[in-house]
């Protein structure tokens, strides 16, 4: 399973720090992620979020910031990336225009994210043909 876990700082009801962690993993050929608070003063615990999707901003740029990003990129010659737009347009409900843009992304300098992201979206490309890897 491929995953990425930061943990940050947060400030808990009882006015204490607690801690945030957030997780983004493949699971069951999905892309999920959830975010746990637990407080050791007050011993508040939450799973504030855990299923699959894309993970909301402030998880992806909490784990960008602990681990960095990594790139997506076509490592080979393709006669068509039609099968690219089908992924992304499958894997993120990207608009066709939007889709357009991401295989632009990947044919030139490649696309930067999560490593669970890229991982996520290498599988579901080298499925249908398209030769690309991840730079970590």
């Amino acid at each position: 399973m491929t995953g990425q876990t930061a943990k940050i700082a947060s400030l808990c009801e009882c006015g204490s720090m607690a801690v945030r962690q957030v997780n983004q993993f493949i699971l069951h050929d999905e892309l999920w992620w959830d975010s746990e608070f637990s407080c050791g003063s007050c011993g508040t615990y939450l799973c504030e979020h855990a299923g699959p999707g894309p993970a909301p901003d402030d998880v992806r740029e909490t784990l960008l910031a602990a681990h960095g990003s990594v790139r997506l990129r076509l490592v080979g010659s393709v006669p068509s990336l039609v099968p690219a737009l089908k992924v992304f347009r499958e894997a993120t409900a990207a608009s066709l225009s939007r889709a357009r843009e991401l295989v632009g992304e990947l044919s030139h300098d490649g696309l930067v994210g999560t490593l669970s992201e890229m991982e996520f979206l290498k599988a579901r490309l080298q499925m249908r043909g398209v030769p690309v890897d991840v730079d970590r």
